[in-house]
């Protein structure tokens, strides 16, 4: 039996790849867990295994191709008889198309505008009854718009994307493009290419910055007893050879918080009319590699200790800036850390990660002479400044206030980290 090999769901708000290795060949023999290809994302190297036991009998791609979610990868012949029986038989692309009726496409909480193709045909377009439904309700002619579901497929996301793209258009919205400037006319230049992972992500920060109605709330926090916590921590986890930083305790924090004001734990449907809450904590880590930020994500930081938030941080860490991690590790975040704690600087405003609705920045900490209102005299304190951008379709001022409050709060306060 041939298996055919598709492109996985890459994560969150990641629609496709490049190719950077084609690890195997015709006529290789494979296992499951064999690695057939390696692909570069806009955060990450992933690896894609090969699924079943077989042999290659073909493979569709090459390495520096644009690969999509679902996109055939290769054929493998299936020699274990455990993976065929497993296998459902395959129908074919003709009868597929008649057996199967059009399902309506998931709609994604962040879809790119659609690519409009100049045509007055109405031959041969892919799309739901909904969708017709829609477009003939609307005026619109479904040929316009370059399908992104199979086989061309317009879907509802495509349909919606381009009313948007529409309206932007007719409102002034869509930025000019921007001048071409012969910069070496007043001196020498040197021309350096962006990476793939900083293209992208600068993509996105904008799309952010530009949908979503940022507001960022700064605040400090006393953390003299928990830098004196951490010191005593520090000695233990040096003999296992885990490195603590404050990182791990901000997350524990935010865990207790996130549970207290469960708005800010929480995403917008993709209608924006309802507050989807959720009850899992699974904060977003950025992390600065040599080709631009990426995202990992730590699960159940609610139910991890201080020694095991270290242990998996170091690894992630590490993973990221090797461009190992896996796709899944990049998906499922629930609330975004960003700490430039060891780097220096006393604030900044840190871009709200969607589908999440805020995102917490962390700079560096200093030791400050601080009034004692029951001594009556400048103390020093150990004073970590932060700031909370949020989305204000969903937080007000109010709420985020008491956030950085409260945070502050459980940060003085060591019996939250006893553990």
């Amino acid at each position: 039996m041939i298996k055919d090999i598709l492109l996985p769901d890459l994560g969150e708000g990641i629609e496709g790849a490049e190719v950077s290795e084609v690890a195997v060949a015709p006529g290789d023999t494979v296992t499951a867990e064999d690695v057939i290809l390696v692909l570069e994302s806009d955060k990450a190297s992933m690896e894609i295994p090969a699924e079943v036991n077989g042999t290659v009998t073909d493979i569709s791609v090459a390495a520096g191709d644009e690969v999509k979610t679902g996109q055939p990868l290769m054929k493998i012949e299936i020699s274990d008889s455990a993976d065929a029986v497993a296998e459902e038989p395959a129908l074919s692309e003709e009868k597929e198309q008649i057996v199967t009726p059009p399902k309506e496409e998931k709609t994604q909480e962040v879809t790119l505008p659609p690519t409009i193709e100049e045509t007055s045909s109405t031959d041969n377009v892919f799309a739901s009854p909904g969708v017709r439904r829609l477009a003939r309700e609307l005026g619109i002619n479904l040929q316009t718009i370059k399908g992104s579901g199979p086989k061309r497929r317009v879907t509802k996301d495509d349909l919606n994307g381009y009313i948007k793209l529409q309206m932007a258009m007719s409102a002034g919205s869509i930025p000019a493009p921007q001048p071409v400037i012969d910069f070496s006319q007043w001196g020498e230049i040197e021309v350096q290419k962006l990476t793939k992972t900083k293209r992208i992500t600068g993509e996105r920060l904008q799309q952010a910055w530009q949908l979503i109605p940022h507001v960022t709330q700064f605040d400090v926090a006393d953390i003299t007893d928990l830098d004196a916590r951490r010191k005593e921590v520090k000695k233990v986890s040096a003999e296992k050879g885990i490195k603590v930083t404050f990182l791990p305790f901000l997350m524990k924090a935010l865990s207790i918080v996130l549970k207290e004001r469960p708005e800010f734990n929480s995403s917008l449907d993709h209608k924006n009319q309802n507050l989807v809450l959720k009850n899992y904590y699974h904060l977003g880590v950025a992390v600065d590699t040599p080709s631009g930020l990426t995202v990992p994500v730590i699960r159940d930081v609610d139910k991890k200790s201080v020694f095991e938030l270290s242990e998996e941080l170091m690894d992630l860490i590490a993973r990221a800036r090797d461009k190992k991690l896996k796709h899944n590790e990049l998906k499922g975040g629930t609330f975004t850390i960003s700490s430039l704690g060891g780097i220096g600087g006393t604030g900044f405003s840190p871009i709200v990660n969607p589908p999440e609705v805020a995102i917490m920045g962390v700079s560096r900490s200093a030791w400050k002479e601080v009034y004692d209102k029951v001594s009556r005299e400048f103390v020093a304190k150990f004073i970590m400044p932060f700031s909370l951008s949020y989305d204000h379709r969903v937080i007000d001022g109010a709420a985020a206030a008491a956030f950085t409050s409260r945070f502050a709060d459980v940060l003085s306060d060591l019996d939250h980290f006893k553990d």
